[in-house]
C-alpha cells in the first residue's frame, strides 16, 4: 500500500516525536541513577567490584563503564519502542484506507475493489472484504436475472395462453351470436376451439410438469431399471410415428445390460421430448438413432440423435431455456410449447446427471450423462457451466 506525502510526513513526524521523548526520559533516568549512586557510597564501591569481576573475551576485556552499558541498552530499548509505535502507526493508516474504500464501495461503487495488497493479517481483511463483494454481486445479479427470468415467464405464458384463447373466445362468440350459416360451419367452429382449448391444455401441463421438477426436493420414485431395454420399448413406440414422418429411428445399446437407478416414468418423459423434438424439428432428416453406453462403471451416456437441420450456434446455450424455440416466430404449427427441453434437463438434474447438445452440418445429438446411483451425482464438466450447452 502506497502512503501519501501527508501521511509519510505524518509517520516521520511521529518518529522523531517518539525519538525526542525516549532521549528526555533517557537522560532524566540517567541523571537520577547517577544522584543516587554518588549518594550512596557503598553501592558505588559494590558497582566497581562488579566491574572488575565481569570479564569478556578471551581476553578479559573488563566493563569499565556502566554508563556506557546502560546508554548502549536504553539505545536498544528506544529503538524497538519507535519501531513499535511506528508499525502500530503504520497500521492504523491501512486501516483508515481500508474503511476509506469500504465507504466507497457502500456508496454504490460495487464495481471498485480494495486494490492495495498489505502485510500480515490485514490482507485476510483486505481479500475477504473482496470477495464479499464479489458475493454481494452475484447474489444481485442472480436476483436481477431471477427477477427477469420471471417477468419473462408471465409474458412468455400470457402470450402463449391468449393466442388460443382469442381464438376461442372468438369461435364462441360466433357460435353464441348465431354467426354460422350450416351445421357444417358450427362443427368447424367447435372443432377448432377444440383443438385450441387441447393446445392451452398442453401448455398448462408442461407449465406445471416444468414447475414440479424445477424443485429441488421433487421427489423420485427410485428403481433399478435397464436404460437400454427402455430405450429400445421407446424406439418402437415412436416407429410408427416416426414413418408417417419418412424417417426411422432405432436404438444401440449393445448387449450388456444398462443398469441404473432411476425415476422409469421421469425419466421416459426426458426420452420422450427429445425424440418428439427430432421428429417436429428435424425436417428434411432420416435417421433417429438412440445411442447408450457405460461411460465407466458409475456414469451411463445416451445420445439421442438426428440428421435434420443444423441448430444455429447462437442458439446452443440458449436451447435449454422454458419457452425458448429456435424458430424465430412463437408459432404453434409444429406443436411445441417450449418447455419440453426445460423439463428433460430439469429431470436430468433431478438424477443427478447434465444435458448438452452438439449439433454440425451433418448430426444433431443432445448428450445426457446419468448416474447409475442416485446417491452419486455427476459433477457438470466446467466446459459447460462456463459455455453453456456446448457452445
Amino acid at each position: 500500500m502506497k502512503l501519501t506525502t501527508r501521511e509519510k510526513s505524518a509517520l516521520f513526524m511521529e518518529g522523531v516525536v517518539t525519538v525526542i521523548l525516549l532521549l528526555m526520559l533517557n537522560l532524566a533516568l540517567l541523571v537520577l541513577i547517577v544522584q543516587a549512586i554518588e549518594s550512596n557510597p557503598g553501592l558505588r564501591d559494590g558497582i566497581f567490584i562488579i566491574k572488575r569481576s565481569v570479564v569478556f573475551g578471551p581476553y578479559n576485556y573488563q566493563l569499565w563503564s556502566w554508563e556506557n552499558l546502560f546508554v548502549g541498552l536504553m539505545m536498544i530499548g528506544d529503538a524497538l519502542v519507535v519501531w513499535w509505535r511506528l508499525v502500530r502507526r503504520y497500521k492504523q493508516m491501512q486501516l483508515h484506507h481500508i474503511i476509506e474504500e469500504l465507504h466507497y464501495i457502500a456508496n454504490g461503487h460495487f464495481d471498485h475493489r480494495i486494490p492495495f495488497r498489505v502485510s500480515g493479517d490485514v490482507q485476510r481483511v483486505v481479500d475477504s472484504v473482496n470477495a464479499l463483494v464479489d458475493s454481494v454481486i452475484r447474489s444481485m445479479n442472480e436476483e436481477r436475472a431471477i427477477e427477469k427470468s420471471k417477468d419473462e415467464l408471465i409474458t412468455n405464458v400470457s402470450h402463449d395462453i391468449r393466442t388460443p384463447l382469442t381464438s376461442i373466445i372468438g369461435y364462441l362468440g360466433l357460435i353464441e351470436d348465431k354467426q354460422y350459416h350450416s351445421d357444417q360451419d358450427l362443427l368447424k367452429y367447435t372443432h377448432t376451439a377444440f383443438l385450441k382449448s387441447k393446445q392451452m391444455k398442453s401448455l398448462v401441463d408442461d407449465l406445471f410438469e416444468y414447475t414440479k421438477v424445477r424443485q429441488t426436493d421433487t421427489p423420485l420414485s427410485l428403481n433399478q431399471l435397464d436404460l437400454g431395454a427402455m430405450l429400445e420399448q421407446l424406439a418402437a413406440s415412436f416407429e410408427l410415428e416416426a414413418q408417417k414422418k419418412g424417417m426411422t429411428i432405432g436404438a444401440a445399446v449393445g448387449d450388456k445390460p444398462l443398469m441404473m437407478e432411476a425415476d422409469a416414468e421421469k425419466l421416459v418423459r426426458v426420452f420422450n421430448n427429445l425424440v418428439s423434438n427430432a421428429l417436429k424439428y428435424g425436417d428434411g432428416g432420416k435417421h433417429i438413432d438412440l445411442v447408450a453406453k457405460h461411460v465407466s462403471d458409475t456414469e451411463l451416456e445416451v445420445r439421442v440423435t438426428n440428421d435434420g437441420p443444423k441448430i444455429p450456434k447462437e442458439s446452443l446455450a440458449l436451447i435449454f431455456e422454458r419457452f425458448y424455440r429456435v424458430e424465430e416466430s412463437r408459432s404453434k404449427e409444429t406443436g411445441g410449447t417450449g418447455l419440453g427441453l426445460a423439463i428433460a434437463q430439469s429431470i436430468v438434474a433431478l438424477h443427478g446427471g447434465y444435458i448438452y447438445v452438439e449439433s454440425t452440418d451433418e448430426l444433431t445429438s443432445f448428450v445426457i450423462h446419468l448416474p447409475t446411483q442416485h446417491a452419486h451425482p455427476l459433477t457438470v464438466p466446467q466446459r459447460l457451466k462456463t459455455a453453456g450447452a456446448d457452445n
